[in-house]
């Protein structure tokens, strides 16, 4: 064992130690030190993921609400998503991940707005059904443009046990427009993942193959597990379509309900964050025989590496068109590098993020020339820590759900140059002295996705490292 791994597996005992021995049994399992270099597995990273968070020991976790409204349905631009329960989950969802989306908004653009049917304690007692079935009447009546309603349950729904389901149904057919029942409650799983897979599986029953592509084509594509944060999904389309190829759907970032009817047509399907959308991939490859290839597209190398991967399945026409990209971009690419990488150089950078971020953007990071010195996830399961381990640096520190004990201790013990987490933790590590990156809506910056977006992602961290107002803060070391 090297001295760094002992001196970090060290760190990590100490700020365990605080906990009883019930508390440090459970959590220690979720927390590893990478013994090995990058490229290759780690004997002792098996990290202990998807399991119930602590009660009573802080978590970043969103719950299942969260995941099927915040992050799979509610980026969908063409359909009105109704937030089904009182006001609060609706209201703390409203616009915080900045999915940006074209048309004109209460038009044909209902992303910007938030829709809730504000249960009172009356529709708790007496139930919430009529009242569901007036609000789809009004929608259907404000807003005639929209393709489709989806029903957002939040936990009271299940607790009283309302017949979304039954609602639905009626409400479909009298104003002959979609209206999907999703069972998102809170309360359902451990975390926010389950809320993903519940959305995928409505989206499968209720959307997929619903619809007929006109003139389908050898080069059709879907972008699946793309958000378009901050703009994130134009930039990657951008770089399809420069290479030759049609992107028929988009899911769910500025996505539309009538072209994700269309999406089972494709010839490949292009994922970006597999935590929340490998479900429908895999329904899609087992029922409709079209394959899914994971992409990168954060930083000049996974770019590259990941446009190769992706014209590889398809023919000679798409390799040449993606080697010209390549090569159109690379100066605008070295510039970036030739300003960016020296005032970055060797600085230290730690991760706690949702999703795909906390791998994904390792390679963007590289190459500025940081270095990732500890990762973990909010939600993940174990296929995400077998995706990660390997591009880390021995030394790393990889951690599950995160508790704000361990991950104050980790910042203060390991002395990193910027951390790049949420909202949770932003204001926290700030008010330490700590440069930080919100690096789940990009600090109302981006696109950090593409060609487009790697020169923003450069300047965001500069500006953050660089700074100079921490010179007039003074971090706890």
């Amino acid at each position: 064992m090297s001295a760094v791994v002992e001196k970090t597996e060290q760190i990590v005992d100490e700020i365990l130690e605080v906990y009883s021995e019930k508390t440090l049994k459970k959590r220690a399992g979720h927390i590893a030190v990478k013994d090995s270099p990058a490229g290759s597995d780690c004997s002792t990273c098996a990290v202990k993921s998807n399991v119930k968070s602590i009660p009573g020991v802080m978590t970043a976790r969103g719950c299942a609400y969260a995941g099927s409204k915040g992050v799979v349905w509610g980026p969908i631009r063409d359909m009105v998503h109704l937030s089904h329960g009182p006001i609060g989950c609706g209201y703390y969802s409203w616009s915080t991940r900045r999915n940006l989306a074209q048309g004109r908004p209460g038009v044909d653009n209902f992303v910007p707005f938030q829709f809730s049917s504000d249960y009172q304690e009356k529709d708790i007692v007496y139930g919430g059904a009529q009242k569901l079935e007036d609000i789809c009447r009004e929608i259907s009546g404000l807003f005639p443009l929209a393709k489709g309603i989806s029903v957002q349950s939040e936990c009271p729904i299940g607790l009283i046990g309302d017949d979304i389901e039954a609602s639905a149904k009626k409400m479909q057919t009298e104003l002959k427009l979609p209206v999907i029942p999703v069972r998102c409650e809170g309360f359902r799983g451990v975390s926010q993942s389950l809320g993903h897979h519940i959305a995928n599986d409505t989206i499968r029953d209720h959307v997929l193959g619903k619809g007929k592509l006109a003139d389908p084509g050898p080069y059709d594509v879907a972008i699946i597990g793309d958000y378009n944060i901050g703009g994130d999904a134009w930039a990657s389309r951008k770089i399809l379509e420069e290479i030759g190829l049609r992107v028929v759907a988009m899911w769910s970032g500025d996505g539309e309900l009538e072209t994700m009817k269309l999406t089972h047509a494709v010839k490949l399907n292009l994922i970006h964050c597999y935590r929340s959308m490998n479900y429908i991939a895999r329904h899609m490859e087992e029922t409709y025989d079209i394959p899914w290839l994971e992409y990168n597209f954060f930083g000049p190398s996974k770019i590259e590496s990941s446009l190769r991967a992706i014209a590889s399945r398809f023919d000679d026409k798409i390799m040449e068109n993606a080697e010209k990209v390549i090569a159109k971009y690379r100066p605008a690419m070295d510039a970036v590098l030739a300003k960016y990488r020296p005032r970055l150089e060797g600085r230290r950078v730690m991760l706690y993020v949702g999703g795909l971020r906390p791998r994904h953007v390792i390679g963007a990071y590289e190459d500025l020339g940081m270095d990732i010195i500890g990762t973990g996830y909010e939600f993940a399961h174990a296929d995400d820590y077998k995706r990660t381990i390997p591009q880390l640096k021995e030394g790393t520190v990889i951690y599950d759900d995160v508790t704000e004990h361990e991950l104050d201790g980790l910042v203060k013990k390991l002395q990193p140059d910027l951390v790049g987490a949420g909202i949770k933790e932003k204001y926290v590590f700030q008010k330490l002295g700590v440069p930080f990156r919100q690096m789940h809506s990009w600090d109302y910056s981006g696109p950090y996705h593409g060609y487009d977006g790697f020169p923003i992602f450069a300047r965001d961290m500069d500006m953050a490292i660089n700074s100079p107002t921490w010179k007039l803060v003074k971090a706890p070391w």
